[in-house]
């Protein structure tokens, strides 16, 4: 039986979603990345759902094992339904960009910052979109499943010493 948020997500967002599933009671949708703004916000505020809890927001580098290459995951909780949802976002390796959701949760602005760091995915309408774990130096994302092991980065020295 499907759930009652993949069963609204399809109705809603039908040009969107291009297939869902559902795993011991845990829902995942993959959908477009042109909508993932409103589909997002349909989660957080449609009162039977309430997703209002982003748990976690990351990327998936599938390089060389599928296409398109990237995919964004948002993981949601609803408190009061105690309900969680995994919602997936491919992204093509010309152009890894999805637009912010830090309007809709204050969280995301790290979160999306890390996967900016990491991965190389740009969020499009986000405030203050600059590394957060590496230095401003460091020359690409390590995350990434064709970054170089053995690459040699810019040193970068205290302010002190510059």
């Amino acid at each position: 039986m499907e759930s009652i948020t993949l069963k609204k997500l399809k109705e809603r967002f039908f040009d969107s979603v291009i297939e869902t599933h559902s795993f011991r009671g845990d829902d995942t949708a993959v959908v477009k990345r042109v909508d993932i703004v409103e589909i997002c916000r349909f989660l957080k505020e449609m009162p039977e759902l309430s997703y209002n809890f982003l748990m976690d927001l990351t990327a998936v580098d599938y390089l060389g094992k599928k296409e398109p290459r990237f995919e964004v995951v948002y993981h949601f909780y609803s408190l009061k339904n105690k309900q969680r949802v995994r919602i997936k976002v491919p992204l093509p390796e010309a152009d890894p960009t999805i637009d912010s959701v830090s309007s809709l949760w204050s969280v995301a602005n790290w979160l999306e910052r890390e996967c900016w760091d990491m991965f190389g995915i740009r969020f499009n309408g986000h405030p203050d979109l600059r590394r957060i774990l590496l230095y401003e130096e460091f020359q690409g994302h390590p995350l990434r499943k064709d970054y170089p092991v053995d690459k040699r980065q810019p040193l970068a020295l205290p302010e002190s010493h510059t």
